[in-house]
């Protein structure tokens, strides 16, 4: 009875699929051939699948898809001879497209009545969510569909696909036009094609993409050298680069560009290695004479080139690097006659070279950092370079005087020139304020690339220090803005604090000069106070040297003195003056034969010449004259020089016999005279008054302490290299010498680069003075003791 049962089911299953297929066939064959289906044919389909799906859950869902996997591939078969009857490549890409483009349609629309089928075959239901879901993605169907068109039609004529689809780009390389739809045609088809859901592009890449990019190479492997051997490295490069440019664009229109896709990019690195890597070292050779050149059009296009290039650029900077030093050099040898004596020229000529330098870069480069960068190290070695001038700074060790290595005079420099344009000089008169800001800020730019910036601090100090006392600052918002300036590039806060300093001195002095004037007037004192301003300074922001120099002053200063001292004590007490007459200057009256003179001294050429007060027109040796003024020989032998031998005028206020050629031939029995005939020419006519300044260049040290100031700046480099090496000590606890010397540099940098064998030295005497330590185990670590 079961069995017999079990007979009758399994005949209805075979008719339920039997009758149904038969009515479901022709719906099919419509949707495949893109025939119209009615609103009525296409929901039969549906019904249909369902109930074969439901009564016949067993051997129907298998038996639909076979007999729809056997319709599918007749019509691919059907589709493959149209396309195979087209001989001609271009009208086989057309037949296949269309014949792909109407089959990839109906990969959508024919999934859709088989839900039913794909649930069944994935047991599940026709309701789930995840089965609508797959109807597109994961659809059996429209794998089914894919894979069969796959495996019979595109197996078969793939290679003819991509021979006929890149014979069309190459006709389009060499300049003839075609319908780019073929190609584009083609590579949708392989895009569409898988069927892989990990990688939809699996297809696409292992066959279109690679032919598209073996053929791109070829065809630049075998057209570059020839043209490059025809036409040059400059023609090629240009060459070069528009074909890149053509390559790129190319690849946008027939390569896939969604997201994730590296079609693009991968085409380009191939373009980039046969036109331009391939030839880096035929390109490369022309750089360091297109720089030369100041080719800045070509440079542009080989940075362009050579930028996609791995280490392409690195031997362009060094040939950047070689430019800019052996060209600076050689421009600053060349004017060496004139800037080594006019600071002006000096700076300018630098301006100028990192002006050209910089417009180099900008034009040929694009101001990229790299070679901004270079830039800056080779500007910097030609700022820093000892060829065309130099300073040396000695030093003495254990009463030895020994040289260290020559230094570039560069800052000293930079500081004359900032003089020069703070003082009241010819130069800041005729320059309006806005362009002696400008060439300041310029000054400030040139001294970012000097190494020992602790040289220009100190000459820039002595020359404010010379402008504040003799009161010659051509505008005092510009000095006092000159110091922030400097604190903002980065000079260190001690040097720029005992700057600004000074302007508080100055102020404060100025008050101190009205107050005591005031007592004298209250007390109904005769005195010369109002012909005497009195500059009453730190000595910690002011003072460059301990060195007092003795002088014999007249009269009226020296009866004067005791009672500034007399006031100041009652205002500070504890505090103490002392008096640097070397700083100081003044106006005397000199009367003579001819006329009157008003003329700006130095006190020590003042006491030189009152020794002539009561005598006018007696000769004295020099002998005499140390003993009148007390001054020191060589001290006194530059002040009678300056007033025998003052360059700017033609009349001398001093005569002296034997005429000397310089002070070191004065003798004791040199004699000097007041010359009668002294009197100041102006165009060509003796003026009967006048005023004339013999101040010159003010000298505020001693020829001794000239040479104490250069030691004193190698000194404070060696306590300021002691203070940073303690200091990361103190830090660190434990550091390797390496380690050190790197942290070292960096600390000191801003003001000075330290040489090893300073560093080395220093750090010796630390561990002599049981600051630190070498550790037992390894003499390169250094160990901090508290």
């Amino acid at each position: 009875m079961a069995a017999s049962t079990n007979e009758r089911m399994m005949k209805k299953d075979e008719w339920q699929f039997d009758e149904k297929w038969p009515m479901m066939r022709p719906c099919v064959l419509k949707l495949l051939r893109q025939n119209d289906v009615s609103r009525a044919e296409w929901q039969e389909l549906f019904m249909n699948v369902h109930l074969v799906c439901l009564w016949d859950d067993r051997t129907g869902p298998p038996r639909v898809h076979e007999a729809l996997r056997t319709d599918i591939l007749d019509f691919i078969e059907q589709a493959q001879k149209r396309v195979l009857d087209n001989q001609d490549d271009s009208a086989l890409l057309k037949s296949y497209i269309a014949e792909w483009k109407k089959f990839f349609t109906q990969c959508t629309y024919l999934p859709m009545p088989f839900g039913q089928l794909e649930a069944t075959l994935a047991n599940k239901t026709s309701n789930s969510a995840q089965t609508k879901k797959n109807q597109h993605d994961e659809s059996i169907v429209r794998k089914l569909m894919l894979d069969s068109w796959n495996q019979s039609i595109f197996s078969s004529i793939k290679q003819r696909l991509q021979d006929s689809a890149m014979k069309l780009v190459h006709a389009e390389r060499n300049g003839e036009a075609f319908d780019s739809q073929l190609v584009t045609g083609v590579r949708e088809s392989y895009v569409n094609l898988s069927s892989d859901l990990e990688d939809k592009l699996s297809i696409y890449k292992e066959n279109f993409e690679r032919a598209y990019i073996d053929a791109t190479k070829a065809f630049y492997k075998a057209k570059a050298p020839q043209y490059l051997q025809a036409n040059g490295v400059q023609n090629y490069m240009k060459w070069a680069d528009q074909a890149l440019k053509e390559e790129e664009q190319r690849a946008l229109k027939y390569l896939e560009t969604r997201p994730g896709c590296s079609s693009v990019a991968a085409l380009t690195e191939c373009c980039v290695k046969v036109l331009v890597t391939e030839f880096k070292e035929q390109i490369l050779a022309e750089c360091a004479h297109m720089i030369k050149a100041n080719e800045t059009d070509r440079l542009q296009l080989m940075f362009k080139l050579m930028d996609r290039v791995l280490d392409g650029i690195a031997p362009m900077l060094k040939d950047l690097e070689e430019h800019i030093v052996s060209q600076g050099l050689a421009d600053m040898k060349a004017a060496a006659e004139y800037i080594t004596t006019d600071s002006e020229k000096y700076v300018e000529q630098l301006l100028n070279l990192f002006t050209r330098f910089s417009q180099l870069v900008k034009d040929a480069f694009s101001d990229d950092p790299r070679f901004l960068t270079s830039r800056d190290k080779a500007y910097k070695y030609v700022v820093n370079d000892i060829t065309v001038f130099k300073l040396e700074l000695p030093t003495k060790q254990k009463g030895v005087i020994n040289k260290t290595q020559p230094e570039s005079k560069c800052p000293e420099l930079l500081a004359n020139y900032c003089d020069m344009l703070l003082r009241k000089t010819p130069l800041s008169k005729k320059l309006t304020s806005d362009e002696i800001e400008t060439k300041l800020k310029n000054v400030l730019l040139v001294l970012k690339y000097v190494t020992n910036k602790d040289v220009f601090m100190r000459y820039h100090k002595a020359h404010l220090t010379r402008r504040l006392i003799l009161d010659t600052s051509a505008d005092s918002e510009k000095e006092e803005n000159m110091v922030e300036w400097l604190r903002e590039v980065g000079m260190p806060a001690d040097y720029v604090n005992k700057l600004a300093r000074m302007f508080q001195d100055i102020k404060v002095s100025q008050t101190l000069n009205h107050e005591f004037k005031d007592t004298l007037y209250l007390n109904s004192k005769e005195s010369i106070a109002d012909y005497v301003n009195i500059k009453i300074l730190n000595a910690g922001a002011w003072m460059r040297s301990s060195e007092r120099v003795p002088v014999s002053l007249p009269r009226e200063l020296e009866d004067y003195i005791p009672e500034v001292e007399e006031f100041y004590k009652r205002k500070h007490n504890g505090r103490k003056l002392q008096w640097h007459h070397l700083m100081s200057n003044g106006i005397v009256t000199f009367s003579n034969e001819i006329g009157r003179f008003d003329i700006e001294v130095t006190t020590f050429q003042m006491a030189v010449l009152f020794a002539w007060n009561q005598r006018p027109k007696e000769k004295i040796p020099f002998e005499n004259l140390k003993l009148a003024t007390e001054l020191q020989d060589i001290e006194l032998r530059r002040t009678l020089w300056s007033l025998v031998a003052f360059p700017k005028i033609k009349k001398q206020v001093l005569c002296c016999d034997p005429e000397p050629k310089s002070p070191k031939d004065f003798t004791d029995a040199t004699r000097f005279w007041i010359n009668q005939q002294f009197a100041l020419v102006k165009n060509s006519k003796l003026q009967k008054r006048g005023k004339i300044n013999l101040i010159g260049r003010l000298q505020l040290s001693t020829e001794k302490s000239k040479e104490e100031d250069n030691e004193g700046i190698v000194q404070l480099r060696i306590l300021r290299t002691q203070e940073a090496i303690v200091k990361i000590m103190k830090m660190r606890k434990r550091i390797t010498n390496a380690q050190l010397q790197s942290e070292l540099v960096e600390i000191l940098k801003n003001m000075f680069l330290p040489s090893k064998k300073m560093i080395k030295e220093q750090i010796e005497w630390l561990i002599e003075h049981k600051y630190m330590q070498r550790d037992e185990e390894n003499i390169n670590t250094f160990i901090y003791m508290a």
